[in-house]
């Protein structure tokens, strides 16, 4: 039998905290974009709204608690969560600290660090930075000595012993080989080795053994690769020129989720180790007035086709080096969540629960 673990990507932001007080305003969370959202077409599936969990506050132990003990029971097998790191200050860390400091919940996890810079894109005002990345010698030491406590926790998710840490961006670094090659030989000094993973989220084409890597992660929905939109005809663009005709079409990207599993589908192998990934749904209009990314006929039943065939066709690189990667667990301004939703419930979670058990994974 294969032994696959399955990993849900996780995001920390729900909880206030100082810097989106003064951004956003008083007390803003995820749960702020998400609230406001309306439908912008018939049939728009809009707002999404926490069933199971509710309206949670991750500073909360009770709500991390709930959050592994729902994945664990539907056989999600630890988290991967989203990690901020800008030269030494730190944002949305306390959930995780927390997790830390307390051992509990008892689930494995892993870390990636989401090394972008902080804009007002949800302003449309993406030039204005409020946080930004800079990267050092001196920094990637006192990042790693920050990460140390993580990577020896008996939960932290490792590939032989090694503890897994992901980076979103590694475009981004001025030497990203260089980046890696130091904290190799921090953990070197510390008695272990690191497996370094890339995610695949913008720039692909980038090997991982040549920027010192050990695998690279597929992030879906990658919209590079699988962009279709629908495209409104001749007819509509012309009424909507005379106002008889609602522009939602021309302002977002509308796509058939369908249609864009089907071209994930058929994507060509790549020559390197690749874990691969699926995401349930996807919608940021919660975040975007104009261009959102908006999948239209997205169901259980589809994400339990696509995440069926990729669990099918994944064959482990080694033992251990089984990862498949499912984005995300709670990306609800994303409307990318498998956490329970008023309009499905738990049928998310029932579709990998049965994706699982079909391909009979021996934990």
């Amino acid at each position: 039998m294969k032994k696959i673990r399955t990993l849900a990507i996780h995001l920390p932001q729900f909880h206030p905290i100082p810097e989106n007080d003064r951004w956003w305003g008083k007390g803003f969370t995820e749960w702020t974009n998400v609230t406001k959202a309306t439908p912008r077409f018939n049939g728009h599936y809009q707002p999404h709204l926490p069933a199971d969990l509710g309206f949670y506050d991750l500073r909360l132990p009770e709500a991390r608690a709930a959050q592994a003990d729902l994945a664990k029971s539907y056989g999600i097998d630890g988290f991967c969560y989203y990690h901020y790191w800008f030269n030494g200050k730190k944002v949305l860390e306390k959930p995780v600290e927390a997790i830390l400091q307390s051992g509990e919940p008892d689930f494995p996890f892993c870390l990636c660090w989401a090394n972008e810079n902080w804009t007002r894109r949800w302003d449309g005002l993406e030039q204005e930075v409020l946080l930004k990345q800079d990267y050092s010698e001196a920094d990637d030491v006192a990042h790693f000595e920050y990460l140390l406590p993580f990577f020896k926790d008996q939960r932290y998710i490792r590939i032989d012993g090694k503890p897994v840490f992901l980076i979103y961006r590694t475009e981004h670094f001025p030497d990203i080989q260089a980046t890696a090659a130091t904290w190799r030989n921090l953990a070197a000094q510390e008695g272990f080795e690191l497996y370094l993973i890339r995610v695949e989220s913008f720039k692909e084409g980038i090997t991982p053994e040549s920027i010192g890597f050990d695998a690279a992660q597929e992030f879906q929905p990658n919209f590079k690769r699988h962009f279709k939109p629908f495209r409104p005809s001749w007819l509509i663009r012309g009424l909507r020129k005379l106002g008889l005709m609602d522009s939602v079409f021309m302002d977002n990207e509308v796509l058939d989720f369908p249609e864009f599993v089907e071209a994930a589908l058929s994507d060509s192998p790549v020559s390197y180790k690749r874990f691969p990934c699926v995401t349930p749904m996807w919608d940021n209009s919660a975040r975007r007035k104009t261009r959102a990314i908006i999948f239209r006929n997205a169901s259980p039943q589809v994400y339990e086709y696509w995440f069926g065939k990729v669990m099918e066709r994944f064959e482990p690189y080694s033992k251990e080096e089984n990862l498949v990667f499912i984005n995300a667990w709670n990306e609800w301004a994303e409307g990318n969540h498998l956490e329970p939703c008023q309009k499905f419930g738990k049928a998310y979670l029932e579709a990998t629960k049965r994706v699982l058990d079909k391909t009979a994974l021996d934990f």
